[in-house]
C-alpha cells in the first residue's frame, strides 16, 4: 500500500526553494499527485499531495525534508491523508466551475466578507483567489483606481438565480461590481466586442445633445429617458426625438462630435483589444456621423447606427433605412459573428439601455455597463463602479498582461 501525505510549506519567498524540495522527492521517485503554489508580498504558500510507495519508507524522505526546510528557513508540515478522502476529492472532478470577479476601486474586507458568506451560504467552494489588477501605492491619490480578485468555485449551484439576486443585492451597499460566470474554454477565447454608444462608449446622449442646439432638450431628453428605462417602445420613441429636429443645421453636428467625451477607460480598453486582435463594432441606435467619429478615433472595425436624413443642409426630422433598434441589435451581432466566422459565444456585448437587452443575452458574455435599473437586474453580468476597462477583468485579463504602447 502507499501513503498519501499533503506537504504544506510556508515563509519567505526565495529562488530555489521548489527545486531545493522537489529535489528530494525526485532522489526517493515520489510521485506527485497535486501541487499548487502562491505568493503574497514575498510569502510563499506551496501545498503538494504525494503518493510514496510501499517500497519506499517515508520517515527518511521526511527526515530530509525537514533539514531541508530548516536550512531554507521555511516551515514544513506533513498530513497524512485517507484513500476514501482522496477519492472523493478525485470524483469531484466533474462538478460545474465558475469564477467570480469582485471588482471595486480598492478591495475591502468587508466586501471579501460578504461575497464569500453568500458563496458558502451556497455549498460553494473557493478552490483559488487571484488578484488581477495591478498593486495599488500607500500613496495614491487617483480616483479612478482599479482593484479585482478572482474567485475560481466550483460545486453544484442549485439555484442560480437567487445566487445572483443576493450579489446584486449587496453590489451598491458595498460600492462593487460582482460578474458570475461559467469557467468554460470560451472563457479565454473571445474574438469579438460590440458596444452600444451614448452612454456607453461616450458619456452623452447624442440625441440629447442635437435637441439643445434645437432648443428642444427638455422635451426630448424626457423621451430618451423613458425609452432607456424600457417604457417606451424604441422605434417610437426615436421618430418622436428626430421629429423634435427637424430643421436642424447639419454643421451642427461637427461641434457636437468635437466635444464627445469618452467614458473613463475607453481608449485603454480599445488599445490592448486591438493589439491582440480582437474585431470591436459600435451597434447603436444612434446615429452614424457619430459612429464614424468614434470609428476613426479608437480604430473600431464595424459601425452600425441609424442615418439622419439631411436636405438642403438640414436636418428633415426623419431616419432613412431600417431603424437600428434592440432586435436589429441582436440581428446585427448574429452577423458579424458569422462573418468572422466566430461562435456566439465567442462574443461580448455592451451596452447600457433596455433596447442593448437582446445583444446582451444572446452574446457569450453580455455586460451591462453603468446601465438602468431594469437592465442591470436582467443582464447576466453588470460593471457600475470602474471604466470600460474593467470589462478587461471579467475576460480574464490581468494588468500585468497589458502590452506596450
Amino acid at each position: 500500500m502507499s501513503e498519501l501525505l499533503l506537504i504544506n510549506i510556508t515563509g519567505l519567498d526565495k529562488p530555489g526553494l521548489t527545486s531545493k524540495i522537489t529535489a528530494i522527492l525526485a532522489d526517493a521517485r515520489i510521485p506527485v499527485l497535486d501541487i499548487g503554489q502562491a505568493v503574497i508580498h514575498n510569502h510563499l504558500s506551496l501545498g503538494m499531495l504525494v503518493e510514496v510507495p510501499k517500497e519506499s519508507a517515508s520517515s527518511p524522505v521526511l527526515k530530509d525534508l525537514l533539514f531541508c526546510a530548516h536550512t531554507l528557513g521555511i516551515q514544513i508540515s506533513f498530513t497524512p491523508v485517507p484513500d476514501e478522502e482522496y477519492g472523493r476529492w478525485v470524483g469531484e472532478q466533474g462538478k460545474p466551475r465558475y469564477l467570480l470577479s469582485l471588482l471595486s476601486r480598492k478591495i475591502s474586507a468587508e466586501q471579501l466578507k460578504r461575497v464569500s458568506s453568500i458563496i458558502a451560504e451556497h455549498n460553494l467552494n473557493i478552490d483559488t483567489i487571484n488578484r488581477l489588477s495591478g498593486r495599488i501605492p500607500l500613496d495614491n491619490g487617483d480616483n479612478h483606481t482599479r482593484a479585482c480578485v478572482e474567485f475560481s468555485l466550483r460545486g453544484t449551484l442549485s439555484d442560480e438565480n437567487l445566487f445572483r439576486e443576493q450579489l446584486l443585492a449587496i453590489t451598491d451597499s458595498l460600492g462593487i461590481d460582482i460578474a458570475f460566470q461559467e469557467d468554460n474554454i470560451f472563457r479565454r477565447n473571445r474574438r469579438m466586442v460590440v458596444f452600444d454608444m451614448d452612454s456607453t462608449l461616450i458619456t452623452s446622449e447624442v440625441i440629447d445633445e442635437l435637441a439643445k442646439e434645437a432648443g428642444v432638450g427638455e422635451e426630448v431628453s424626457a423621451i430618451t429617458e423613458q425609452a432607456m428605462r424600457g417604457e417606451l417602445d424604441f422605434n417610437e420613441s426615436l421618430q418622436r426625438r428626430v421629429a423634435q429636429l427637424k430643421g436642424l443645421d447639419e454643421h451642427v453636428m461637427e461641434s457636437i462630435a468635437a466635444r464627445l467625451q469618452l467614458t473613463e477607460g475607453a481608449e485603454r480598453l480599445f488599445s490592448n483589444l486591438k493589439r491582440l486582435g480582437y474585431k470591436t463594432a459600435i451597434l447603436s441606435g444612434g446615429f452614424t456621423y457619430f459612429g464614424h467619429y468614434l470609428q476613426k478615433k479608437l480604430s473600431i472595425d464595424y459601425v452600425y447606427a441609424n442615418t439622419l436624413e439631411i436636405e438642403n443642409g438640414c436636418l428633415t426630422g426623419r431616419v432613412l433605412g431600417r431603424v437600428v433598434d434592440g432586435a436589429r441589435k441582436a440581428e446585427l451581432l448574429e452577423l458579424l459573428a458569422e462573418k468572422e466566422n466566430i461562435s456566439l459565444e465567442q462574443t461580448v456585448a455592451v451596452g447600457d439601455g433596455a433596447n442593448d437587452l437582446p445583444m446582451l443575452g444572446k452574446a457569450g458574455l453580455g455586460i451591462a455597463f453603468r446601465a438602468k435599473p431594469i437592465v442591470r437586474e436582467r443582464a447576466k453580468q453588470a460593471i457600475s463602479t470602474l471604466g470600460l476597462d474593467g470589462i478587461l477583468y471579467l475576460m480574464g485579463f490581468r494588468d500585468r498582461d497589458e502590452l506596450p504602447e
